[in-house]
């Protein structure tokens, strides 16, 4: 039998932002298991759709044959339920919801509010949802999104070699030297590197450098602030801001790094955590959204998000306690051979895909 499906994100779909880079890999896996999978990238702004992304959609949809799979990004599809409910009995629609839209930081409560009943109305007029972490399945309930169960994905991770760091206190070799921190996200309010810089200012008599990696374009307003922040606190050759990275370039930052930090108010996963992981890399992350379960408490130091003190506090006690380091590289390091491949993702998204709902 041939199987096809027709992805459907917001804009450019070679975005490196982690839910892109799950829906890519996905689709990569879902070609691998012999499907024939089309991608298609709307125009317009979304999730608080206008006019050119309600078209977009609309146009989007109705090229799809009867009966064809179509599995839509979250935040293309909350903003459009008209669209969506539209084309609703003659396609097979699946959600595909990294994270409630109405939990996005800094939303006004008359968007939050509309938010929520829009993706409410569109989750309705889909056969499936899939979620990306159990918070998120949690999340929809709570919220009053979706009544039904929604299947749970979870990212996967490339196998990777140890950072180099990693290798090195592993071997007994404690330099006592520059730590390399590694942030990766892109600089949105949601991200936090605001509340990272704050942190970091407060120690600058340790021996550190902060790399941010992650897309400047997304909330250029906020990446300016962050900026500022930056110059202002005298750190502009301390914190690099690198911008987006393609594979090779963030994996020699992954392997150059000492530790990894996730200062975010919320997160739907954290695919970040994985992929530090892959590496024997220890975190210091919040407990934001799903970070309370992904970012395991032994292999990282947490605090609560929006805490500039908390995550001060963690970032000292890693610079100055030599056995705390070496005991969560060694737990970072046996969390490798538990971690899911993209493999064992593709084949549980195909599953889904092809479950019939009761």
């Amino acid at each position: 039998m041939s199987l096809s499906a027709t992805f459907i994100v917001p804009g450019d779909p070679g975005q490196r932002t982690g839910g892109y880079l799950y829906d890519a890999r996905i689709v990569d896996q879902l070609r691998a298991l012999g499907w024939s999978v089309e991608v298609i990238g709307l125009e317009g702004r979304f999730p608080d759709a206008d006019g050119t992304a309600r078209r977009s959609m609309e146009q989007a949809l109705a090229a799809v044959p009867d009966g064809q799979a179509v599995v839509i990004d979250g935040l293309a599809l909350g903003g459009v339920p008209e669209a969506v409910t539209a084309q609703s009995g003659r396609l097979d629609l699946t959600a595909l919801v990294h994270h409630p839209l109405a939990d996005e930081t800094g939303l006004s409560p008359a968007l939050r509010t509309r938010l929520l009943a829009s993706e409410a109305r569109a989750l309705a007029a889909c056969r499936r949802v899939i979620v990306t972490s159990p918070f998120t399945a949690r999340r929809l309930g709570v919220l009053g999104l979706d009544p039904r169960p929604p299947a749970v994905i979870e990212p996967g991770v490339e196998p990777a070699a140890l950072a180099g760091p990693v290798a090195d206190r592993l071997a007994g070799r404690e330099s006592g030297g520059c730590e390399r921190l590694l942030c990766v996200a892109s600089l949105t309010p949601r991200k936090g590197q605001d509340i990272l810089v704050q942190a970091l200012a407060a120690l600058v008599d340790r021996d550190w450098h902060c790399v941010l990696v992650g897309s400047t374009r997304r909330d250029a307003e906020f990446a300016a602030r962050v900026r500022r922040a930056i110059d202002e606190a005298g750190l502009g050759a301390r914190i690099e801001c690198v911008g987006e990275c393609g594979h090779q370039a963030l994996s020699a930052e992954y392997h150059r790094a000492s530790l990894c930090l996730l200062p975010s108010h919320y997160e739907g996963y954290g695919m970040v955590v994985a992929e530090s992981l892959a590496r024997g890399l220890p975190l210091i992350s919040t407990t934001g959204g799903a970070l309370a379960d992904t970012a395991p408490a032994d292999c990282c130091l947490r605090c609560a998000p929006g805490d500039v003190e908390g995550f001060r506090s963690a970032l000292q006690r890693w610079f100055d306690d030599g056995a705390l380091r070496h005991r969560l590289v060694r737990a970072a390091v046996g969390r490798r051979n538990g971690l899911r491949d993209w493999p064992a993702a593709g084949s549980a998204f195909s599953a889904a895909l092809r479950e019939v709902p009761a």
